[in-house]
């Protein structure tokens, strides 16, 4: 008989107590594999996947999507096969093989065992019940209904089970659902009526071909006032800023700077050969040198705000707007980078945001904040700061203004800089040199070359 294993959600890191259910990726009844990831939850750092460490038949879940699941409570039930017996998942094998030779598809290596580096899910051998919609077998011995056992043997004959879809391959199933194909309304062309790859590639088609109504025109949604639930991301923001602006007495400085020969020296920069240069990069590289000789704004306070933490390594967050809303990924050892890799890391880690890749890992650990709300379209801002980092870069819109420079009006790229600052952390002669150094580099970027 097999055992129920109970799986609960584990801590994922950053002393999270919580997370909410974004979507299942597996279904009562389904065949998973060890570590095969089964619910897609939010926390307060990031999306992620959660693997289960149980393979098996999934015969409960907990929490609908949108609910929040605590650490530690439940999440699934798994029936895991004793090993001395047959299994199920030597069962979904098994059915598979049939399938292959019945389409002559690519060789498939196992289906209970992952491949050392890869995934993917196992679609249930079954509909809405627990039981498999075929079964594998050559010996007529009953066996129990919940829990099928393949006795391996040279040939294989495939029983389907009255009302039940005729599907093996979770690639015909994933196939299918992709396509918005519904399985029960197919004849399968395989053996007793099993549904192939073939079979749904012709719905697809003949769904292709067919001639669609127009859709209705929908009316014009009606403004209702109500109370938007503060969950996941939003409630962490939230709490994080409500924190930061009760504990941190932040102060905010600023300077109007001419970025024009900063501008010049980007496009030499990509004018030559090699990956192109960001602004932001850019941006980032003054930050790393102004950090180093500034040292005391790449710190913290204490929990409890009895000393402050300096940091030798300048992880640098910046803000980047994404799909869930405002993130601050780390670019790890930013002062180790050279403005190539600064900007080849920035590049990777705004497309993680922009779709809702980014790890816990790549949201945490920040000592520094670069903040560039000029891509809104804006010239300044008083930000809160990023609890619990001391000190904050904004850089506003790039943009052609009238300016004096060397004694003559003159139309100029002007930028707007502001620097917060934890007033604990330092006075105000450390936030002014820092900002002043650093609108200096922007405005003579050969300055840089001393530093470096």
């Amino acid at each position: 008989m097999p055992v129920v294993r109970e799986f609960r959600l584990p801590d994922l890191g950053e002393g999270l107590t919580g997370a909410e259910v974004v979507r299942w990726l597996v279904e009562v009844g389904e065949v998973i594999a060890v570590d095969q990831p089964v619910v897609e939850v939010e926390t307060a750092k990031a999306v992620v996947e959660v693997p289960c460490p149980y393979g098996g038949v999934v015969t409960a879940r907990y929490g609908e999507e949108g609910e929040e699941i605590a650490v530690g409570a439940p999440l699934v039930t798994v029936a895991v096969a004793p090993a001395e017996g047959a299994s199920l998942l030597a069962e979904a094998a098994a059915g598979m093989l049939v399938e292959a030779a019945a389409e002559v598809e690519r060789p498939l290596v196992g289906y209970g065992v992952a491949e050392p580096g890869k995934g993917g899910r196992r679609r249930r051998v079954g509909g809405a019940a627990a039981v498999p919609a075929v079964v594998a077998a050559v010996d007529p011995a009953p066996v129990p209904a919940a829990v099928p056992v393949v006795v391996p043997a040279p040939a294989l004959v495939v029983r389907t089970v009255p009302g039940v879809v005729p599907v093996i391959s979770p690639l015909v199933r994933r196939l299918a659902r992709e396509q918005g194909v519904d399985l029960a309304a197919l004849s399968g062309s395989g053996p007793d009526g099993l549904i192939m790859r073939a079979d749904v590639e012709r719905a697809v088609a003949a769904k292709a071909a067919a001639p669609t109504a127009p859709a209705p025109t929908a009316p014009a949604p009606v403004a209702r006032e109500g109370v938007v639930p503060l969950r996941g991301l939003r409630k962490a923001v939230a709490e994080k800023l409500s924190r930061s602006h009760r504990e941190i007495p932040a102060v905010t400085c600023w300077v109007d700077t001419d970025a024009t020969e900063l501008m010049v020296l980007r496009r030499q920069l990509n004018a030559t050969p090699g990956p192109k240069v960001s602004v932001l990069a850019l941006l980032a590289r003054i930050c790393t040198v102004a950090l180093a000789r500034f040292p005391e704004l790449n710190s913290s306070m204490t929990e409890d705000g009895s000393g402050i933490i300096r940091h030798s390594a300048v992880h640098l967050g910046f803000a980047a707007q994404g799909e869930r809303g405002l993130v601050v990924p780390v670019v790890r050892d930013a002062h180790a980078r050279t403005t190539e890799q600064l900007g080849e890391e920035l590049g990777r880690l705004t497309e993680a945001a922009r779709d809702g890749s980014l790890t816990p890992a790549e949201l945490t650990g920040g000592t520094f904040t670069l903040n560039n709300y000029g891509v809104f379209g804006v010239d300044g801002s008083t930000p809160i700061l990023n609890h619990p980092e001391a000190a904050m870069l904004g850089v506003g819109r790039i943009v052609a203004k009238p300016w004096v420079h060397e004694g003559e009006l003159a139309v100029r790229e002007v930028v707007q800089l502001s620097f917060t600052f934890d007033h604990r952390v330092c006075d105000g002669g450390t936030a002014g040199g820092f900002l002043r150094f650093v609108a200096d580099c922007v405005e003579r970027p050969g300055t840089l070359l001393r530093q470096l």
